[in-house]
């Protein structure tokens, strides 16, 4: 049960600090805030994908499941490692999900195929993909941290 509650509340708030870090990255650029989801569904609606900036059902709705699922896979490791282990500092919750957004951001644009890959360089800055992979590590340490206060509900 640890490791699904940890899997759950870090890949819902990583999930959601994703879209809202993407959203608010396109629109500090200038762009619609939908595109960087529409930009995720290229690999099932091809390199157009990212050219589409309203909300499209399709196109944003795949890229808005591809973020939130890419999320939740990223938390698992997280969640292995803390669901057997005692209390950890928030700190020390945040320096492990650093590592590990860094190590997916590593992942996703080295070692990916480019057909896999998040698609967010088409419609966002270098520097504003750095902030996403950091508001899912952010995302991810906050869920943790709410996952191991259930856990242990005294202190």
């Amino acid at each position: 049960m640890g490791m699904a509650r940890y899997a759950f509340y870090s890949g819902s708030m990583a999930g959601i600090a994703c879209v809202a870090a993407l959203a608010i990255a396109a629109r500090c650029e200038g762009r619609s805030a939908f595109q960087p989801m529409n930009a995720t569904s290229h690999w099932i609606y091809g390199e157009t994908a990212a050219s589409v900036t309203r909300f499209d059902p399709r196109r944003t709705g795949v890229g808005v499941i591809t973020n939130i699922a890419a999320c939740f896979f990223w938390a698992l490791p997280l969640s292995l490692w803390l669901k057997a282990g005692p209390r950890r500092h928030p700190l020390h919750l945040l320096s492990t999900a650093s590592a590990l957004s860094a190590f997916a951001a590593f992942f996703d644009y080295r070692v990916v195929p480019k057909r896999l890959r998040p698609g967010w360089e088409r419609a966002i800055s270098r520097r504003s993909i750095a902030a996403v992979f950091g508001a899912i590590a952010g995302g991810m340490a906050a869920g943790s941290w709410v996952a191991q206060r259930r856990r242990f509900p005294a202190a």
